[in-house]
């Protein structure tokens, strides 16, 4: 299966434009090691030899920025897809499983979850804190974020919990915890790990956009935080496009290569989508 997910092109192409981005992210901050808030520079200066993407309106270096903030936007996408994937697989293992009064309740909160708009709450949770993290923000992306997880793989543990091997688990008396992780999980593990992907490239666009509102980490330097900059000082009307175009690029660089990867692996896992 691995062999032939390294023949998919897609998953080929995003896999090296995501190497590609985060080699950038890891190796560039090594070799400039300055502060990304250090204003050493004027005000929105082109391009040129010593800043190569320029300054933004602070007279900051915008390519240093840009390292750092995309360093910070894949942290936060990353621990946020980790506590949705967590929290869903948690909350769609037990209801699929245990089914009845327990499935009902907590495919009922679920319901709740996915109907009241996640954004909404992302904004109003992030305008009730004084200081905000990155973890803190991942945190609340996160548990905003658990409710298709969490649906997605009830209706698979379900569909899971009568069949044979699972009755041969039951009256070896297998625990039932030990039967969710010995015995549905794995049927499962590839919807998780594409599960996570998405997870990963929603968290790093919801992050983008709360911190282009300004309720983003409060002590880092994040891509929706330099878009809310270049918004705020009118960036975009005097014509200083590298304010803004790099860190836009870096989103929506990141976001496509991690669905090409998303696309590969279902071309794959899913036989129906197989040419």
């Amino acid at each position: 299966m691995v062999k032939t997910l390294f023949k998919s092109s897609k998953f080929m192409i995003g896999i090296t434009i995501l190497f590609i981005l985060l080699m950038f992210t890891l190796m560039y901050p090594l070799i400039n090691t300055g502060d990304p808030f250090n204003m050493d520079g004027r005000p929105f200066q082109e391009p040129n030899e010593t800043h190569l993407l320029g300054t933004d309106n602070f007279g900051r270096d915008v390519l240093l920025e840009l390292a750092h903030a995309s360093r910070t936007s894949l942290y936060v996408g990353a621990l946020a897809g980790v506590i949705a994937i967590s929290v869903g697989l948690l909350v769609g293992l037990f209801a699929g499983y245990v089914g009845g009064v327990v499935d009902e309740i907590l495919t009922f909160i679920t319901n709740i979850f996915t109907v009241v708009p996640s954004f909404v709450i992302l904004i109003l949770i992030s305008v009730s804190l004084e200081t905000r993290g990155a973890w803190l923000t991942a945190l609340v992306i996160g548990f905003t974020a658990w409710p298709w997880t969490a649906r997605a793989v009830r209706a698979q543990a379900a569909s899971l919990r009568n069949r044979d091997h699972i009755y041969i688990a039951k009256i070896s008396g297998f625990s039932a915890p030990k039967i969710i992780v010995l015995e549905i999980l794995p049927y499962v593990a590839s919807y998780v790990v594409m599960a996570f992907i998405i997870q990963l490239a929603s968290g790093i666009l919801q992050e983008s956009a709360i911190s282009m509102l300004g309720l983003g980490p409060t002590n880092k330097v994040t891509l929706g935080m330099m878009l809310n900059w270049a918004l705020m000082s009118e960036a975009p009307r005097i014509g200083a496009w590298w304010t803004f175009m790099p860190s836009a690029a870096m989103v929506g660089f990141v976001t496509f290569s991690l669905y090409l990867i998303n696309i590969g692996m279902d071309e794959i896992f899913n036989p129906k989508l197989r040419s």
